[in-house]
């Protein structure tokens, strides 16, 4: 698959990374000739981050090339993404040169976060196949994009494009009718204005402005967004509750949504140097990584508890795995060491081997047919003795595989012999002798495992047998 991406800045780079990052090939477009230089960054930014949050392998990543020609960026793409700065004129060039240029077959999207995709198909001709697809900063971590079609807009085109962009991992909401600005920027409007004002006449500052989103509500709006949140408000009685008690409140002359205050240099400098007073000197990539990470640690806790985004990232890690190459050893686990899980040292601490070591015997587990259908009938294995053994630090952002040998499997018995290697050089971080029984889960004591699941344990154990597991 080939995406072609029409611009080449914050957001075109970020899709870039999410394209390349998922197995697409990618061709970006950028006049600029400094255009890789600038887009590097984030390429290297995506790279660190997105794979922290797959416990499954990531695809091989796609191949990235620049290109000062559109024509030649958008030749043979299966996606277009136009992401040129906000203005209809500048768009709509764009766009004449794309549709003279793209595949009749290719899925045409604007990053656009303001304009309606009839606005961007006027005088065009195009019969309404460019959509609206507007992502969220960092597009290579967040997952939501809203999905806009015009009147013109067939419903099996937005079809296949919700396909395709679920199919890299990404969230598409469907917006229902063309609306300037969509959902979701016209609610940050409504907020980002109110903070304007409160800067503007003195009330708070950019920094307490920020605490009071990301100390109180943001948390809330992280996992529950802004009805669900509300319904927990009105207690057991629900929503309707709260909106009797503080519906009332709607009438009171709270905020300044409607008036927009004098966007002036006095304003600009205010804000500026609020801003960088609370940044505390904290350069701008500095504060990128910062981010990545922060979000890297908040999907991977809404992911564990199946919510939100994380629910969206867990379906999707779901369709990368794929079952185990019988090689020798087996390779049960390949992943990129994610942020949350290292220490003040700033390497992986002792309790996340155990974790990968835990995933590996999952794997091996998932691979013989102990999986969740033959758990949720009432069998399982668990783990009775660990002995692992640290032989080398291992930073965030490394990737690691997990090399698994068989040493017994016979009736109720299973004992794997695991190793952790960096991916890049093969070098030995860590080993793991697992023994593990074969349970009940009706009764919780051991049992035998079922025929199908005993013969494919004592087949690989046979595959495996003579083979003498180093362990550093």
């Amino acid at each position: 698959m080939r995406a072609a991406i029409v611009g080449g800045g914050v957001i075109g780079g970020g899709w870039a990374a999410r394209f390349a990052l998922m197995g697409w090939e990618v061709r970006v477009f950028d006049p600029a000739p400094d255009a890789e230089a600038r887009l590097s960054p984030i390429m290297e930014a995506a790279a660190r981050a997105l794979p922290m949050l797959y416990e499954a392998p990531m695809p091989e990543p796609g191949a990235v090339s620049y290109h000062a020609d559109l024509a030649e960026a958008v030749e043979g793409a299966d996606w277009v993404q136009e992401s040129v700065p906000e203005r209809l004129d500048l768009k709509q060039a764009v766009w004449r040169e794309i549709l003279d240029a793209a595949p009749r077959g290719a899925m045409l999207g604007s990053s656009t976060s303001g304009f309606r995709p009839g606005e961007l198909q006027e005088g065009l001709g195009s019969e309404g196949r460019i959509l609206v697809a507007h992502p969220f900063n960092p597009v290579y971590l967040l997952p939501l994009v809203e999905l806009v079609g015009s009147a013109k807009t067939d419903a099996g085109l937005l079809e296949k494009a919700s396909e395709i962009l679920t199919g890299i991992g990404m969230y598409p909401l469907r917006v229902r009718a063309e609306i300037d600005a969509h959902i979701a920027d016209r609610l940050l409007e409504a907020v980002w204005r109110e903070a304007l004002w409160l800067v503007r006449d003195g009330i708070a500052t950019t920094a307490e402005i920020d605490d009071a989103i990301r100390m109180g509500f943001g948390l809330r709006w992280a996992q529950m967004g802004l009805f669900e949140t509300y319904r927990l408000g009105g207690g057991e009685a629900g929503m309707r509750h709260f909106l009797k008690q503080f519906g009332p409140c709607l009438q009171l002359p709270w905020t300044r949504l409607t008036d927009v205050p004098d966007f002036d240099d006095a304003l600009v400098e205010t804000i500026a140097a609020q801003s960088d007073a609370q940044s505390g000197g904290v350069t701008i990539p500095q504060l990128a990584r910062r981010r990545d990470d922060n979000l890297v640690a908040i999907l991977r806790a809404l992911k564990m508890q199946g919510n939100a985004a994380g629910a969206v990232l867990r379906d999707h890690d779901a369709t990368l795995r794929g079952r185990l190459d019988e090689t020798l050893p087996m390779v049960t686990v390949r992943r990129v060491v994610p942020a949350d899980w290292t220490d003040t040292n700033g390497h992986m601490n002792e309790g996340r081997y155990g974790q990968i070591f835990s995933d590996a015997a999952e794997e091996f587990m998932h691979h013989v047919g102990a999986d969740a259908a033959y758990i949720a009938a009432g069998h399982s294995y668990f783990t009775a003795e660990t002995t692992i053994r640290y032989l080398a630090e291992t930073l965030a952002g490394e990737r690691v595989r997990v090399e698994t040998r068989v040493t017994l499997g016979e009736g109720r018995k299973l004992r794997l012999v695991h190793e952790m290697r960096g991916e890049a050089d093969g070098t030995l971080r860590a080993g793991c002798d697992q023994f593990l029984l074969h349970v009940s889960l009706d009764t919780r004591r051991s049992c035998p495992p079922l025929p199908a699941v005993a013969a494919e344990v004592e087949r690989i154990a046979r595959l495996h047998a003579g083979e003498t597991p180093v362990q550093g």
